[in-house]
């Protein structure tokens, strides 16, 4: 007992990373230009992003009050990732995944645009908001796992695949951080309609980017398999893989019980806090900044050692951070929990993200990740209807509370399996394209854990 203890003391020193170099190595996959001149398009369009979600948010709520609606429109935005997002990992793994994004992001831009211009004509009505929300939902499902397994091709160095996932997580959060202030002000001086102009014009970062980015001439395959038998192997590939099944089935209980807190903002601020649109901007910026720190944690880190780990402790984190705040009314109060809240659920996703990336075959990676979008973006909408459901039944505290406990209970238990997940990935290597110093971060972790 006695040495398993120190085993398991040694194990939990490595979530915190102790290397020296761990300033520098934050922005290592910035050294790779294509990577450079994504995420500086990226970082600008995903402000733009949140902007126009709060926007969209408060609109609905203004025009209808009602929590339910708020839950429709996220239903339908979210949908098409659980119903579609598997099939079009199967295209992200046929096609220049380039030229998919660039696409997608016109597209985005356009619906954007259309938003601006319906609001300040005043001719905006509840439809319109539903049937931009199908529309960009339909483009998301194909953007999403097509942006996630495009991260491999544009980092020079294989080694810094891990930390480009994280900064990854770290651009999206910081949006999250900037955007919900910038738009809870702009509400509240000008309206709605500035923020979807913005984001419209956002847009025109990511597309000139992707244009900038260099990548090597493209090598359509030869004989490829239809797209129904290409989804039934990359179904198989996933849930007969334990590890791969595991992780899925985590970001699938999150997104189910604990991302719907963020569709049920607007009525948290206004009718629990008393609060307005600059409320619910400080409740979204208090959990980016969380998020953000978080992703930069995970930067810092040189390996997967750990993850494993990670991914049931912040999972608790989240889910008792969410219940904390769920009745609480004091402002300053709820700003504060929010903070370790929002690293806990980034933690935990931006973990089981780069675990999958690097268990994952290249050959299968546009299909993985298009079960990762399915079980992150997919789920959101049926856990934010039936939120959205019960709030009206037994009010926004009471269901936030619900889910939080939900969200903690299923990663302890995920905890509780870990050591059979670990063992059952003992055979499990980093395939051709990453680096040894990986592999042996792996073969490591799942010495110490076993």
């Amino acid at each position: 007992m006695g040495i398993k203890s120190r085993k398991d003391q040694k194990s939990w020193k490595e979530l915190i990373p102790n290397n020296k170099s761990a300033l520098t190595q934050i922005f290592s996959s910035l050294r790779s230009r294509n990577y450079r001149l994504y995420f500086i398009g990226q970082s600008i369009s995903l402000i733009g992003t949140w902007m126009q979600q709060v926007a969209m948010s408060w609109l609905i709520y203004r025009l209808t009050g009602s929590v339910l609606l708020l839950g429709t429109v996220a239903f339908i935005n979210q949908i098409p990732s659980f119903l579609i997002s598997p099939f079009a990992g199967v295209i992200t793994d046929r096609f220049e995944r380039r030229r998919i994004m660039l696409v997608t992001q016109a597209l985005c831009m356009v619906e954007a645009f259309s938003l601006a211009i319906l609001v300040f004509t005043g001719l905006i009505q509840v439809w319109h908001i539903l049937s931009f929300a199908l529309f960009v939902g339909i483009v998301v499902a194909f953007d999403a796992p097509t942006r996630q397994s495009m991260v491999v091709e544009l980092v020079d160095r294989k080694e810094d695949l891990s930390n480009a996932i994280a900064l990854n997580s770290a651009m999206f959060n910081a949006a999250r951080l900037i955007g919900p202030s910038v738009a809870g002000i702009l509400i509240a001086l000008i309206g709605e309609g500035y923020c979807f102009l913005l984001n419209g014009s956002s847009y025109l970062a990511v597309i000139g980017a992707l244009l900038m980015i260099r990548m090597p001439k493209y090598l359509k395959k030869e004989k490829q398999e239809n797209i129904l038998a290409g989804f039934v192997e990359g179904f198989r590939y996933c849930f007969r893989n334990l590890p791969i099944r595991a992780l899925l089935m985590m970001v699938a209980l999150l997104s189910l019980a604990g991302q719907p807190f963020l569709v049920l903002v607007p009525a948290f601020a206004k009718d629990v806090l008393g609060g307005d649109s600059h409320t619910q901007g400080f409740i979204l910026s208090s959990f980016g900044a969380g998020a953000l720190m978080a992703a930069i944690y995970l930067a810092a880190r040189k390996s997967v050692l750990g993850l494993g780990k990670v991914v049931s402790l912040m999972g608790v984190v989240f889910g008792l951070g969410l219940a904390a705040v769920s009745h609480i009314t004091a402002h300053w109060l709820v700003f504060l929990l929010l903070v370790p809240t929002g690293f806990g659920m980034v933690a935990m996703l931006a973990s089981c993200n780069t675990l999958l990336q690097t268990l994952t075959d290249d050959d299968k990676r546009g299909r993985v990740m298009g079960f990762y979008a399915m079980a992150m973006m997919g789920m959101a909408p049926f856990g934010s209807f039936l939120f959205a459901s019960v709030a009206e039944w037994i009010g926004v505290p009471d269901t936030l509370l619900a889910g939080g406990i939900v969200v903690a209970a299923g990663a302890l238990y995920f905890e509780n399996w870990r050591p059979v997940v670990r063992r059952m990935a003992r055979n499990v290597r980093v395939k051709k394209g990453i680096v040894p110093e990986i592999a042996r971060g792996i073969d490591m972790e799942l010495k110490i854990e076993n």
